[in-house]
């Protein structure tokens, strides 16, 4: 949620921002309304609690006397059902307010390029080579169902398109990714959680999901709750409502979670093995930060996720992102995308974004200048590192020997516990 002082003071600015962002500023107009309505409201108030005040201390002098304060009195009725009637028109007015504040998207950094299509995004960095070799590489769906590494059909009858049932060495891979993602974060400082997964409206709401991702999300609704889309949610929630010391920052944190996406509105684009699924299994990364040191925290973030893809050996590279394709929460993003050498196309992996103070707003989450003084609120980023599906199709693809066997890079094979897939 963006600060009302920002729509306040550069009205012009936030309208740019979301007009960028390819929304109408409709709603920026409708909270500035709603702001100097309220802020009349306030006026009106402090001047009928001051004359209320005056009216009682009359009346006090006037019993103190003997006299008769019953007109008074009348008076000071009048003036407490005026104020009863302005208190509740300003609890409406700051409930409109709060609402039309929810749905308006943060706005670019200044370094974001403008452009709402994918092919205003910018490659800034690309790390590999595409395998090497005379053949080419099969799609990684045909190699899934020549080792039977995946079993599409069974986990369709068992919930539906989109749910994989992982067998026998495709289940190890699995587990062997997620715990060497976990071990990488480890080892760059993060403090590793498990958190629930799912999670009620406040935090859905805390992180953005809600009221601009609702078709997105599963919902379990006899309880009110939300099977999470990302482990950023639960794990952001963390501190909602609390204050930190400075000294605890930048905090650190990640996370291993399977995650739920209805994928509303994708179906028929890029669905063919795990390109696009409605249950995948995400480490996630996030930090919390002190906005003095934000965007230089993002890059160390997306340095972070780009060390894993070198690890396994996989070529990727990585895109700034157009204001017209960052989501409704982000100020700057990375997507980190690897090559599939079997489809012949970038497949993303990672997301790396800033939301600056935008979602610590919406959750209350402060932090305590250690020179002292009022708490201020914090910066919030996250990024994947990474997202197993498409790794595993990337994998399949670029480790496969003219034979159709799959090669495990070194680095994983203490975790998989064999070294070759077929």
């Amino acid at each position: 949620m963006l600060d009302m002082k920002l729509l306040r003071e550069h009205p012009d600015a936030v309208r740019e921002g979301v007009r960028a962002k390819g929304e109408s500023p409709v709603r920026v107009d409708e909270a500035l309304r709603f702001d100097e309505e309220r802020r009349h409201i306030l006026q009106a108030v402090e001047l009928l609690k001051s004359k209320k005040n005056t009216v009682s201390a009359r009346v006090a002098q006037m019993k103190s006397r003997g006299e008769d304060p019953t007109g008074l009195i009348t008076e000071m009725r009048v003036v407490a059902d005026e104020i009863k009637a302005i208190d509740e028109r300003l609890r409406v007015v700051e409930e409109l307010l709060q609402a039309v504040l929810l749905q308006i998207p943060n706005i670019p950094h200044p370094s974001v390029p403008a452009g709402t299509t994918p092919a205003d995004n910018r490659v800034i960095a690309q790390w590999g080579e595409p395998p090497a070799g005379d053949f080419v590489p099969r799609p990684h769906w045909e190699m899934l169902e020549k080792h039977g590494l995946i079993d599409f059909a069974r986990g369709t009858k068992i919930t539906g398109a989109g749910f994989p049932l992982y067998l026998g060495k495709g289940a190890r891979l699995e587990r062997a990714l997620i715990n060497f993602f976990l071990d990488e974060a480890a080892a760059a400082g993060y403090t590793e959680v498990f958190p629930p997964l799912m999670v009620n409206a406040a935090s859905a709401r805390g992180t953005g999901q809600l009221p601009d991702k609702e078709d997105q999300m599963y919902v379990v609704t006899r309880d009110d709750f939300y099977l999470v889309p990302t482990a950023e949610v639960p794990v952001t929630n963390i501190f909602r409502d609390e204050i930190l010391p400075e000294d605890r920052l930048p905090m650190k944190l990640c996370a291993y979670t399977p995650c739920f996406r209805r994928e509303a509105g994708s179906y028929g684009k890029d669905v063919r093995g795990l390109n696009r699924v409605h249950q995948f299994n995400k480490v996630e990364l996030v930090r919390l930060v002190p906005p003095q040191t934000s965007y230089d925290e993002l890059e160390l973030l997306r340095a972070d996720a780009e060390r894993v893809l070198q690890k396994l050996g996989l070529h990727y590279h990585v895109l700034l992102m157009c204001a017209g394709d960052l989501g409704f929460t982000q100020t700057k993003k990375y997507d980190l995308e690897v090559w599939s050498a079997g489809q012949q196309k970038w497949l993303e992996v990672s997301s790396v974004s800033n939301f600056e103070s935008f979602q610590a707003r919406r959750l209350n989450l402060r932090y305590r200048p250690k020179g002292g003084g009022k708490p201020e609120m914090l910066h919030t980023l996250n990024g994947s590192a990474l997202a197993l599906p498409r790794i595993v199709a990337a994998l399949l693809e670029h480790c496969q020997t003219p034979e159709g066997k799959v090669i495990v890079p070194k680095i994983l094979q203490k975790y998989t516990g064999f070294e070759v897939i077929g």
